[in-house]
């Protein structure tokens, strides 16, 4: 039956492709804008630090607007909540190079506007909706292939904006992008939450109060929360100040944007088979495994000789490893609570996500100004991958009481 499901509905494919599309545009553009930040110092005297906090700010406003969506999403339907945070996200970027686009406004636009565009574009949401059209058997691997474009997107765009950049101008580049994103606000009204007839899980009439009670009485939920916590962190310590990091123990910048290319290419490979794996074995396991392997990831890239080898090691690894919990991750989420309130549950753990991604972005660029070097960010980072590998083992993967008595 579930199987049947998976291939005779039209809704659930025309959803995931559409879902595809919008995170391989939301996420494609987002990994971009650390490329941007030489040229917003010379052209609009933005400095790094100021950079690094609207980055920091994009960050904790993704991570807030995402609860917000994902209600939206629930109870409205998918392409509503896409559509709205499409709207903010585009205004972001035309703003950003048409300008007031410096100081408080700088910050609005890249900080603000883009990072609540973000709460609705990304990860989250198109994936909640994804997850809802299809059944436990299927769900991880429909979901891991959502993540699997958007990685492609990280592959692409960093190779193509580094050209652009080189031939056309930031400014240029940002219209583009803008274009690109109105594609992603057409494309996001396909991406259609199932209706009563088409879903594939039992009436559900919790409201959204009890669901929030229910998530934050659950150990589980706490803790799959807090380890998300980590996955923050890791992920923007290294997208935002790899590209510095690099420079700074001899290497080129092209190697930088060299990294963040094979971060999303072997992501897609990543991603793949964590939602396949998914399927056959513990998801809590799974997140442990990653979370240890990035630790062992970043060590070998801190310790070994700084080499162009060296480093495009560690952006296979570590792409390998990059959003791989995340289909695992919302797979949890979904499979102890139901889907009708999946996308305000994993919006707050994606939350936690962003917390975590403010403090990576934020302390890594601390401890750089106060020591001359990453290397107090790494050992946090490395300390972390311990602390999440742990805390994932306790997390029972059974679903809530409620739903064995329905």
């Amino acid at each position: 039956m579930s199987s049947e499901k998976f291939i005779k509905s039209n809704t659930a494919l025309v959803t995931l492709i559409a879902a595809c599309a919008v995170v391989l545009i939301s996420l494609g553009v987002r990994q971009t804008f650390g490329l941007f930040f030489m040229d917003f110092k010379d052209d609009l005297g933005i400095s790094l630090t100021q950079s690094g906090l609207a980055i920091g700010l994009q960050m904790l406003m993704w991570g807030l607007s995402g609860p917000i969506f994902g209600v939206i999403a629930d109870k409205y339907g998918g392409h509503k909540a896409i559509f709205l945070a499409f709207i903010f996200y585009i205004a972001g970027i035309y703003f950003l190079y048409s300008g007031p686009n410096t100081g408080i406004f700088f910050q609005i636009d890249l900080g603000i506007l883009v990072g609540i565009g973000l709460g609705g574009t990304a990860i989250s949401i198109p994936m909640s909706i994804v997850g809802k059209h299809f059944p436990l058997s299927n769900r991880t691997i429909a979901m891991s292939i959502v993540t699997a474009v958007g990685s492609f997107g990280y592959f692409i765009s960093p190779l193509y904006t580094s050209y652009s950049l080189a031939n056309n101008g930031w400014i240029n580049t940002l219209f583009i992008f803008f274009i690109v994103l109105v594609i992603g606000l057409i494309i996001s009204f396909f991406v259609r939450s199932p209706s009563l007839a088409q879903s594939i899980q039992k009436v559900n009439d919790q409201s959204t109060l009890s669901a929030l009670s229910e998530a934050f009485k659950s150990k589980s939920y706490v803790l799959l929360t807090a380890g998300f916590f980590v996955c923050g962190f890791h992920i923007t310590l290294v997208g935002t100040h790899v590209p510095t990091y690099v420079i700074d123990r001899g290497l080129e910048g092209w190697t930088a944007a060299t990294i963040l290319s094979l971060i999303g290419l072997f992501n897609i490979f990543g991603s793949l088979l964590s939602g396949y794996l998914s399927t056959k074995m513990s998801k809590k396991i799974i997140l442990s495994g990653i979370y240890l392997l990035r630790g062992v990831s970043i060590c070998f890239f801190i310790f070994l000789p700084p080499s162009n080898i060296s480093a495009f090691i560690f952006g296979a690894s570590f792409g390998f490893l990059w959003l791989s919990t995340v289909p695992a991750t919302i797979g949890i989420v979904a499979h102890i609570f139901g889907t009708k309130h999946l996308g305000l549950l994993y919006g707050i753990v994606f939350l936690s996500h962003q917390i975590g991604s403010f403090f990576g972005s934020y302390l890594g660029g601390l401890f750089h100004d106060l020591y001359g070097s990453y290397d107090y960010a790494w050992y946090l980072a490395i300390a972390l991958s311990i602390f999440a590998g742990i805390i994932h083992l306790p997390i029972k993967e059974v679903p809530a009481l409620r739903l064995k008595t329905v």
